[in-house]
């Protein structure tokens, strides 16, 4: 049997873009907290920051609001490899905050080039 990886939803990446999605939209957070119908909008800054994923229902209704299909929304993790090879080297020159904005960045140029 042929194995296949194993596909994983990268929850920082997909949180910065969903911030991006809702941004490029002309939404508030306030705007996305009313459509869900939540009281605090703690949700979606968690969402937002990668602390969690929407749930499926929500993550449906917000690719119906953001006028996306759901694959735009989520962002797979990279393989194994590449993200250890990538935290090797930025281990050697900068610091960890440093390097979770250069991967966030790199991905939202990449993706702007293949838009």
């Amino acid at each position: 049997m042929h194995q296949k990886a194993f596909p994983v939803i990268d929850p920082v990446a997909t949180g910065a873009n969903i911030l991006h999605l809702r941004r490029a939209r002309g939404l508030s957070v306030r705007d996305l907290q009313a459509y869900f119908g939540f009281e605090e909008p703690q949700a979606i800054y968690k969402w937002q920051k990668g602390k969690s994923l929407p749930s499926v229902d929500n993550l449906y209704a917000l690719g119906a609001l953001l006028e996306v299909p759901l694959e735009e929304i989520l962002v797979s993790a990279k393989p194994k490899l590449h993200r250890i090879v990538c935290e090797q080297q930025a281990d050697a020159c900068c610091s960890p905050h440093f390097h979770v904005m250069f991967v966030q960045r790199r991905w939202m140029r990449q993706k702007r080039k293949a838009a």
